[in-house]
């Protein structure tokens, strides 16, 4: 097991490179932490919950699925993630 990421630009990195294990045509440099993340990448339900259970397995985080709906942009998931001990 690899050493948690101590920033929120490595944890932005880690989720990033878990999202484009789902969607590999993801370019880094176009998303934009204030959008809805599933508009820009175009992801269905399954590809979205594959892409949280990476982020869970990868951080070793659970993310319940009441808390779903607060992961909306990149912003989101990165400041969840870091305040739960990601970062």
């Amino acid at each position: 097991m690899t050493e948690a990421p101590r920033s929120a630009a490595e944890v932005r990195g880690v989720v990033v490179a878990r999202l484009r294990d789902v969607a590999p045509e993801v370019d880094a440099d176009t998303l934009r932490d204030a959008m809805p993340l599933r508009k820009q990448v175009d992801l269905d339900s399954m590809d979205w919950l594959v892409f949280l259970v990476g982020l869970h397995d990868e951080f070793h985080i659970d993310i319940p699925e009441a808390d779903y709906k607060t992961l909306v942009t990149l912003a989101d998931i990165v400041g969840y993630l870091t305040a739960r001990g990601a970062g």
